[in-house]
Order: structure tokens, then sequence, then C-alpha cells
């Protein structure tokens, strides 16, 4: 079982940059494929990006392809989430997770452990 705690969101104003960090304990990362979730106020939990196992594949929403980054360093047991261009709409809070499968997955259920969030305000 691995535990999942997220930092690095805040308060910034449109068009800012933030970058996320989830770091992993009670087991190596590398034996997880990772991703960021997002949810915002009365709204449902909304997939961001995944990485696989060893980095060489990432998968983006389109609301964040080209402005957000996904990456991973198994050797800190950290997934990083750089978020550039931020817009109001990107206000959320953000979720680290980790499947145990190999594959990239868009979807809540594909995923296995979660971190408790962390948020990010978008000010226009």
């Amino acid at each position: 079982q691995v535990q999942l705690v997220e930092s690095g969101g805040g308060l910034v104003q449109a068009g800012a940059s933030l970058r996320l960090s989830c770091a992993a304990s009670g087991r190596t990362l590398s034996v997880y494929a990772m991703g960021w979730f997002r949810q915002a106020p009365g709204k449902e939990r909304e997939f961001v990006a995944a990485i696989n196992r060893n980095g060489g594949s990432t998968y983006y929403a389109a609301s964040v392809k080209g402005r957000f980054t996904i990456s991973r360093d198994n050797a800190k047991n950290t997934v990083y989430l750089q978020m550039n261009s931020l817009k109001p709409e990107d206000t959320a809070v953000y979720y680290c997770v980790a499947a145990r499968t190999a594959g990239l997955a868009a979807n809540v259920d594909g995923y296995d452990y979660w971190g408790q969030g962390t948020q990010v305000t978008v000010s226009s």
C-alpha cells in the first residue's frame, strides 16, 4: 500500500504558474502508474493527467493539454504537476492518484490510491 501527500497548491492570479508535488510513502513509486484529478465545487471529480511507471508515456485531459505537464522522479518517490497559464476554471482541489495497473486510465475507477488533495485557486 502507498500513501500520497500533495503539496504546492495556493492562490494565484490568472496566467500564473504553480507546481504541485505528490510525495509517496509506504512503497516505491515506480510500481505504480500515477495521475492527477481535480474537483471543483459542485462538480464531479475529473481527470487531469497521467503518467506511466517509468515516465515514458503521458496522457492529458483536453482542457489542460499544452498548459500542464506531469512528470515523476522515482528516485525521490515524487510526482509533479507543472501548471502554466492558469485560468479561473482551473480552480479546484487537486488529487494525486496511484494505480497498480500499468496502463494510463482517465477514469476514477482506474486508480487504487488517492491523496487528500491540495487546493488551487486562480483569480481573474
